[in-house]
């Protein structure tokens, strides 16, 4: 029998094989008479943490969230502080909260998760493995804040869209509907077949600004902070854009950039230096020091929690997010 080891790992078939061997083993280890090998340490370890991630839900449930959304508008100057949308909880974003917490509740599930995992991620980065075990899916912004933002209403219909890093395409659903043609780009090759299965033409990275297309909204949603040239994207992005299209970016802040992919210590080759240490400041930083130099104008901005599917230990995670719609500068 050949050794797993010797698996190739380049094709997605032989990569769903292997989980389906690691997906065995962990059945396997979750079952009731293999459970009892975890000892009563490792039993009330995570019997503990399950109960603390229980309070800790509860308190969620209730709480409106209201400081996932606040910001100190005096900290804006006039021109940027009259674009920002408060937004608050609303039921899109509760019942992706609801989702997380069942989630997690399934306890077997998330163990096998957790034992797949741990042996892929010798060879695969998290983005994969997330894409293969249908896991870790993302939130943005809901339906209703994306209208807001783009001052459109349902009926409103484009052309064509562009989703940049576009990972499961769970957060692409929220503006395809709007496209007659929704495009997307991806490195992940289990997440490209996701993408794929939604009906999404997929776009190769280094093509998409080739100048064979214009779309009428591109999606960079958390992706300047992931990626190894994001000054270089700005650029393609304007480019690429319609003369009365729109870029919506979602930003993580503060900036701290990380490249999954990279060689170089997961360091950018391109760097973009923000001012200031505040969410407010890092905005003002943005506006001013990346989106305007590289052609753009801001219309709309606003906060919005950047969440994320969780495990056992934690219902789901969350990240400060300035989402910030563009378009061409006027002057142009």
């Amino acid at each position: 029998m050949m050794p797993l080891v010797t698996l190739e790992i380049t094709g997605f078939t032989s990569l769903a094989f292997t989980l389906l061997i690691c997906c065995q083993i962990a059945q396997v280890a979750t079952s009731d008479v293999n459970m009892a090998y975890l000892g009563s340490y490792g039993r009330n370890n995570l019997a503990r943490a399950m109960y603390q991630r229980m309070l800790v839900d509860s308190q969620h449930k209730i709480d409106d969230h209201h400081y996932w959304y606040s910001v100190d508008t005096s900290q804006f100057p006039v021109d940027i502080c009259t674009k920002f949308i408060q937004c608050q909880q609303d039921n899109e974003t509760t019942q992706f909260l609801n989702n997380c917490y069942e989630k997690a509740d399934w306890l077997f599930t998330q163990i096998r998760d957790s034992f797949v995992k741990a042996f892929l991620s010798w060879f695969m980065t998290s983005t994969s493995i997330n894409g293969l075990l249908g896991r870790g899916s993302m939130f943005v912004f809901s339906k209703a804040q994306l209208h807001r933002l783009l001052n459109v209403d349902v009926n409103w219909r484009g052309e064509s869209m562009l989703d940049l890093g576009a990972g499961d395409g769970m957060v692409t659903e929220q503006m395809a509907a709007h496209f007659r043609t929704v495009y997307a780009t991806e490195a992940s090759h289990p997440m490209l077949k996701r993408l794929q299965q939604k009906g999404y033409r997929i776009l190769d990275q280094n093509e998409w600004d080739d100048g064979s297309k214009t779309f009428d909204l591109i999606g960079c949603l958390n992706l300047l902070d992931r990626c190894d040239k994001p000054v270089s994207i700005l650029h393609s992005m304007k480019k690429a854009l319609s003369h009365n299209g729109r870029v919506i970016v979602a930003v993580v802040l503060p900036f701290e950039p990380y490249v999954e992919l990279s060689t170089a210590g997961h360091r950018p080759s391109e760097v973009i230096h923000l001012l200031g240490q505040t969410f407010e400041e890092q905005v003002v930083s943005l506006v001013k020091d990346v989106f305007e130099p590289a052609g753009f104008e801001l219309e709309h901005f606003t906060r919005l929690p950047y969440l994320c599917e969780g495990d056992m230990y934690h219902s789901f995670y969350v990240l400060d997010d300035a989402v910030f719609v563009l378009k061409h500068k006027e002057t142009d």
